[in-house]
């Protein structure tokens, strides 16, 4: 089986990256290695869930930061609920 991630793990990947650094915020360089992006796909994500109000965007010491909002936590509830639902129909997202 392939080890292909959608957009939609790659999202939800992330986010789950964010919560698990809290309020602190996890920088670019942990956040692309735990993610397992490369640089210009980490950077369109990360656009793309800040835009939707999922994480903000901080700077901390010069560094970029980046920390999960309420409505990310939200999204990410909803998206383990449904791969949750997935996965008892023997499907994976």
């Amino acid at each position: 089986m392939s080890s292909y991630r959608n957009s939609v793990k790659i999202l939800g990947d992330v986010l789950e990256i964010t919560e698990e650094h809290g309020v602190g915020g996890v920088n670019l360089t942990s956040l692309l290695r735990k993610a397992n992006l490369s640089y210009g796909r980490l950077a369109a994500v990360a656009g793309r869930l800040v835009q939707a109000g999922l994480i903000a965007e901080q700077t901390q010491d010069g560094q970029r930061k980046y920390v999960i909002t309420q409505q990310g936590r939200e999204y990410l509830y909803r998206y383990r609920q449904f791969a949750d639902m997935a996965s008892s129909f023997g499907l994976n997202l």
